[in-house]
Parts: C-alpha cells; sequence; structure tokens
C-alpha cells in the first residue's frame, strides 16, 4: 500500500498527501444515501423557522409581490448549486467550499472562503438557538395554558440558560454521527413539512372568510412588477437568506453513498422541497390574510417578525394551532442540529490541509465524527450568543443582519471557483459550457451585486437596528469586521504553517485522487 493509499486510522490527525491531493479524513463512509442527504439539506434551511421570520419583512419590502422574489431567490441559489455539484465530482471533499476554492484560486482565497462559511455558521447556529429557546416556552405555554410560562422566555437569565442547553443537545448528537443525524432528521423534517401543508391547504380553503382576503393572480409571480430596485434587492437579500444551508448536503460528501454524485442530487432534491414550500406557503397566507398592515394582514409591522404566531389559531383552530408552534420549534432544533455538519467539516478540512491547527483534524474512534471541530463549534456558539445577549439585543441583532453579507461572500467564490477550476474543459461540450461555466458565473455575478448593494445598504445607520460606530451603521461594521478578523487570523496561520499557503499542501488544480464511495 502506498502513502497515498493508506487511509488515516480514526482517532488519527490526518496528515495531507505529499503531492496536494485530496485526501480521505477517517469520517464513516457509506452512511447517507440520496434521502437521508436531502433530509439533511432541507433540515438545515429551516424552512417553516424561515418562513414564520420572512413572510411580514418580504412583504413590507415588495408587497404582492413576495412569491416572485421567492422565486428571485431561489434563482441564484439554483445556479451555485450547479457549481456545488460539478465541484464535487471533480473533488469530493467534505471541505467544499474551502477546497475548491483552494485548488482555483490559491490558498489565501480559499481560506478566506472558509473563514465566510465558519463564521456565517456560527452566527446561524446562535441565532436558531436563540429561536428554538423562543419557541420551547411559547409553546410550553401554549401546552399548559400558562402566559407566566410563556413569558420566562422574556427572562433573560432563563432564556440564556435554555438556549446553552439546546446548544449543548445539538452537539451531542451532531458529534455521536452521520447515522444518528440522519435519523432524528427524518422525524423532525417529516412533521414540519406535514404541518406546513395541513397549515397552506386550510389557510386556501378559509380565505374568503376573513377581511382583506385576496384571490390568487398570476401576476404575483412576475418579479418585474416590484416598486422600485431599492425594494426588489431588500426583497431578494431576504429570500437569499431563506435558501442558506442547502449545502450541508455536500459537507457530508465523504460520508456518502457514492461521494462523488450523491450528493449533488440530494442538494437538487432538497432545493425543489424547499421552493415548492415557500410558494406553496406564501401564496396561500397571502390568499387568507393579504398584506395589510392591520390584524393578521401580512404587512402589519406588529407581527412580522412572527406570522406564524398570529396566524395559528385563526386558520387551523385553537386545538391544531399548537401543531404549526411545535413545527417552528422542531424548525429551528432541527437546524440547529445539522448546521454543526458543515462548520465541523469545514474545520476538520482546513486542519487536516494546515490551513487550521491540527487538532481539529482529529475524528472520533467510534462515531467517526470530527469531534474536536463540533464540540469547538458548539462552544464557540454558546459563547457568541451569551456576549452578545448580554452586550445588547440590537447587537445580536444586527450580527443576524450581518449574515447576508458573509453568505453571498463565500457562494458567490465558490461559483466563480467553478468557472475557473473547469475554464479548460468548457470548450468540450455544451453541458460543459452551460453547468461548468456560464450558469455558475452567473448565478456568482447576482450574488456578488446582492454582496455589494447589501454592503453600501449596510453603511446606513437606519439599518438593522438603527444603531452607529463613528457614524457607520452597526451592521456594516459588524459584518465587514468579521471579514477582517478573518484576514487577521488568516495571517497569523500563515506564520505557523507557511507550507500550506505557498501552495504546497493543496495545490491549486492538482488531480483529485479517488475516494473510496
Amino acid at each position: 500500500m502506498t502513502q497515498l493509499d493508506a487511509r488515516p486510522q480514526a482517532g488519527d490527525t490526518v496528515r495531507s498527501a505529499p503531492d496536494g491531493g485530496v485526501r480521505t479524513k477517517g469520517l464513516g463512509g457509506n452512511s447517507v444515501g440520496l434521502m437521508g442527504g436531502a433530509v439533511i439539506g432541507v433540515s438545515t434551511v429551516a424552512p417553516v423557522y424561515c418562513l414564520t421570520s420572512t413572510l411580514g419583512p418580504t412583504v413590507s419590502e415588495v408587497g404582492l409581490q413576495m412569491p416572485a422574489i421567492f422565486l428571485a431567490g431561489f434563482l441564484p441559489m439554483l445556479l451555485v448549486a450547479f457549481a456545488y455539484r460539478e465541484l464535487n465530482k471533480a473533488v469530493p471533499d467534505c471541505g467544499t467550499s474551502f477546497t475548491w476554492s483552494v485548488k482555483a484560486f490559491g490558498p489565501r482565497i480559499g481560506w478566506m472562503c472558509g473563514w465566510g462559511l465558519l463564521v456565517a455558521t456560527v452566527v446561524v447556529l446562535s441565532n436558531l438557538a436563540g429561536v428554538a429557546t423562543s419557541f420551547f416556552w411559547l409553546t410550553a405555554g401554549e401546552i399548559t395554558g400558562s402566559a407566566g410560562v410563556a413569558a420566562l422566555d422574556g427572562n433573560k437569565a432563563v432564556h440564556i440558560l435554555t438556549t446553552l442547553v439546546f446548544i449543548a443537545v445539538a452537539t451531542a448528537i451532531s458529534y455521536r454521527g452521520i447515522t444518528a443525524t440522519k435519523w432524528v432528521q427524518y422525524a423532525l423534517v417529516g412533521l414540519q413539512i406535514a404541518v406546513i401543508v395541513i397549515f397552506a391547504a386550510m389557510a386556501v380553503m378559509k380565505s374568503d372568510e376573513v377581511a382583506g382576503s385576496l384571490d390568487f393572480s398570476l401576476s404575483w409571480m412576475n418579479p418585474f412588477s416590484v416598486e422600485s430596485f431599492s425594494a426588489f434587492t431588500a426583497g431578494l437579500s431576504l429570500s437569499i437568506f431563506i435558501y442558506w444551508g442547502w449545502d450541508a448536503c455536500l459537507s457530508i460528501n465523504e460520508e456518502s453513498v457514492g461521494s462523488a454524485r450523491t450528493p449533488g442530487r440530494s442538494a437538487m432534491l432538497a432545493m425543489v422541497v424547499i421552493v415548492a414550500s415557500y410558494l406553496m406557503v406564501a401564496i396561500a397566507v397571502q390568499m387568507y390574510a393579504g398584506i395589510g398592515e392591520e390584524g393578521t394582514g401580512l404587512g402589519n409591522p406588529e407581527t412580522s417578525d412572527n406570522v406564524f404566531a398570529v396566524l395559528a389559531d385563526p386558520i387551523m383552530g385553537s386545538g391544531l394551532g399548537v401543531l404549526l408552534f411545535v413545527a417552528v420549534l422542531a424548525s429551528a432544533a432541527a437546524s440547529l442540529q445539522t448546521t454543526f455538519i458543515p462548520v465541523a467539516r469545514t474545520a476538520l478540512a482546513m486542519s487536516a490541509y494546515d490551513a487550521m491547527p491540527k487538532a481539529f483534524a482529529k475524528v472520533h474512534p467510534r462515531f467517526k465524527t470530527p469531534g474536536l471541530a463540533t464540540v469547538a463549534a458548539g462552544v464557540a456558539t454558546g459563547v457568541f450568543y451569551t456576549v452578545m445577549s448580554l452586550v445588547s439585543e440590537n447587537v445580536l441583532v444586527d450580527t443576524i443582519y450581518a449574515l447576508g453579507l458573509m453568505i453571498c461572500f463565500y457562494y458567490s467564490i465558490t461559483a466563480f471557483a467553478c468557472v475557473w477550476f473547469f475554464r479548460k474543459e468548457l470548450n468540450r461540450s455544451t453541458a460543459n459550457l452551460l453547468f461548468k461555466g456560464v450558469l455558475p458565473g452567473i448565478g456568482g455575478l447576482m450574488l456578488t451585486a446582492v454582496f455589494g448593494k447589501t454592503l453600501y445598504d449596510m453603511w446606513d445607520p437606519a439599518y438593522g437596528s438603527g444603531s452607529s460606530v463613528l457614524g457607520m451603521g452597526s451592521v456594516f461594521v459588524i459584518g465587514v469586521g468579521l471579514l477582517l478578523l478573518g484576514v487577521v487570523l488568516m495571517i497569523v496561520m500563515q506564520r505557523r504553517s507557511p507550507a500550506f499557503f505557498r501552495g504546497e499542501v493543496l495545490t491549486k488544480e492538482t488531480p483529485a485522487l479517488e475516494l473510496a464511495d
């Protein structure tokens, strides 16, 4: 057995191949199939949670064109998904965006792309944990009929402690392996989809029973009817956020059955389920509640942050309405648990290729998961949420607003990495030109445009919570500050691991080694 063929044993620190080739890392192979991967992708997106928190703000930006904006946000995600699919076929590595952008553009751009994914995921994890906590106490209050129980979420100490418990439980499940993750997700995702289908059907059936209800119109599907370009980009930014997370399917490529093809197919299947769910619910609630600014209207600013809390009982009745609260809780909790997958495996890959401290490359001998990386992600999430909550609720809110910047940052780099990585193959066939070049390139350009517009809007202190630092919007300071922190950490790692940054560990365009399925 040659040195390149030797597989690391579980528990070992993975060392890179001498020629910079992609290596397996001791993860549990053949653990997830097509459906399991798709379920993990849907779960990470958290469709029910995204809907309840996004329907109101999207209507406030684009009005009746909400379904059109959901479709418009799906387009760049679909185009980037082609990039992920093609790159995964060539280099099925759990480092995904990090590994692919290193091989396309070199170590520094690749490191920053990996950093964008890591920091975005930690912010999302903290937000999901907080949402799970809020809906836990809301659901407990509904079940017990006690306003005092529901009000416990307003107690900061109780809220933070409950959030830390959710983070600890999610970390423990992820730590125990991808198979445990998969079966938990089947149950939670199944519950979410079943409840929102029932909710949407009942909303349509009752759409003529309340004031402000509307008849469906095909004009709702026309994005060009949005009143202004500014409103369109604001709505698009919200729409892109609600699709984030589908790429978790690709992070488990080394643990999938058919690592080169199955994850890409899972991602496509997950995205179809997600966009269908969003359109179904968006049309149904718009027909039932309309877009008015009073009562149950979707444009009501007092209820925009949690639309389902207002619509649950009127649409489903007091008996079934609690199921919607349970579905939101399940959505946030499920996504909290699966979102550990990409951050832990990206850290594992970065460590395996000497871009991060080697300790993160250790794989648990029994569970075959990146144990230390998973625990570190949990600790970082808990610390981040606790500190942000204690410092200021405004800071926490603004950090979440800055998330869109990180998402567009690393998704667009990945899309462009596909075009550049396959540039010599684009003229070999029409399929190559489309799926490895044109479509990913358009997706990357769209996300770059949203990145630039978001960066410009963030400068205004009115963006987000309305707070500012030295005249700059606090969302801008946080977003740019997190990216600059990545630059500082990259410089530190460059001193500790010069070989990686000289391109000697994971080289640009090195032919990938065959990975065992």
